[in-house]
Order: C-alpha cells, then structure tokens, then sequence
C-alpha cells in the first residue's frame, strides 16, 4: 500500500467534485493518484517534484490544489489494487487494467467512447489515431481522438500512449516527460507482446 507522504487527504470541491489524494512509488518514480466513491478519478506520472506532481494531479481531477500539510489519504482496498497493478505494469508485467473503476464525472461523451476503445489496446500493442478513430465509427475523426487522449485524466489506466500518429510516429503525449516518456512506457511494454489480443497491432517505435 502506498505510504503516507505530505500532502492533502482530500479537497475542496470547485467543480462538485470531492477527490482524496495519494503519491505512490512505482518503477518511474512517484506518481499520484485521485479517487472518490465512484472509482479511479485521475492518474498521475513523476512530475518534477511532489507538488508539481500533485498539482497537476489535481488539474487533471478537475479538483482544488491539495494544501500542504495534510497527511495523504489511505487508498480503500479497491484503490490499493489500481494502484499496484499501475505498479506491476510500469515494472514490466503485462497487466490488464480494464477491470478497473473509474470516475468519469463530467467527461464529455465522445472522449469516453475513446477511451473505452483505448483500454482495449493490451500492453505491447499500439494502433494509430485513425485506427482508434475507424474503430469508433468516425474514420475521419483523428484529430479529435488525439484531443481527447490529450486531456485523458487516467493515465496508464487508460493507456493513451500506446496510440500513435500515422505511421507509427510517435504523435502527442501530455504526460510530464511528453514524447521521452511515451517511449519509455512503451519501450517496458515491450517484453508483453505476446499477450496481444486478435486483431491488435504489434507496432512500436
């Protein structure tokens, strides 16, 4: 279970919205992670220090900025698992996230179907923007999957780095790091191509 660190146990509502907070070590460094009743509301990589990272964190949960000196909340058991299956898959094992809750409170519903899509991509496999696009039924539609995984708050969990621009370049990633980290998470993902699933491109890098 993640340890307590620093930081806000939970936040002000500015948008109706209540998160509880919590920083995790993983194989990148320390990521964070946002939940409420509802499931997983926003993931967080190693940003470059703990604020900036639960910031952004925050940013991303469409919640008030943590306060400082506050004790981190402990993740309910259903938050605990995400956050070691992030972990296991950020160390290489080929975990599949789809199981996972997620609170998609305010999400607009063309970005949702995307990222439905997106979480059918098993590690070590990638499609493009106008793969994902022509599997929404909207071919003509790439530009706007690459928004919406731009603004996707459930990083890994939603493994909007696994999609790439037309002819495996590797297109846009909002995470801290942008592009080097895109490449990285995909270069561990690696080892997992044999768990790909029918019809799924094997494509990296």
């Amino acid at each position: 279970m993640p340890r307590p660190f620093e930081t806000s146990d939970r936040t002000d509502p500015p948008h109706g919205i209540e998160a509880s907070l919590c920083l995790f070590e993983s194989p990148l460094g320390r990521c964070a992670i946002a939940w409420t009743d509802a499931g997983v509301r926003a993931v967080q990589l190693p940003s470059i220090d703990d604020d900036a990272t639960l910031a952004r964190l925050a940013r991303a949960a469409g919640v008030a900025a943590p306060g400082s000196r506050r004790r981190c909340a402990i993740p309910p058991p259903q938050i605990a698992d995400a956050v070691a299956g992030i972990v296991e898959l950020l160390g290489g094992a080929p975990r599949d996230l789809r199981e996972v809750a997620l609170d998609t409170t305010g999400i607009p519903a063309f970005a949702l179907r995307v990222y439905a899509l997106a979480r059918e991509i098993a590690p070590g496999a990638t499609l493009s923007y106008g793969e994902l696009a022509a599997r929404l039924g909207e071919p003509g539609a790439a530009r706007a999957v690459g928004r919406a995984l731009g603004d996707n708050p459930f990083v890994i969990i939603v493994p909007c780095h696994r999609v790439l621009a037309a002819g495996g370049r590797p297109g846009g990633f909002s995470a801290p790091g942008g592009l080097a980290t895109k490449r990285r998470l995909l270069a561990i993902e690696a080892a997992c191509r044999p768990a790909l699933s029918p019809g799924q491109s094997g494509r990296l890098f």
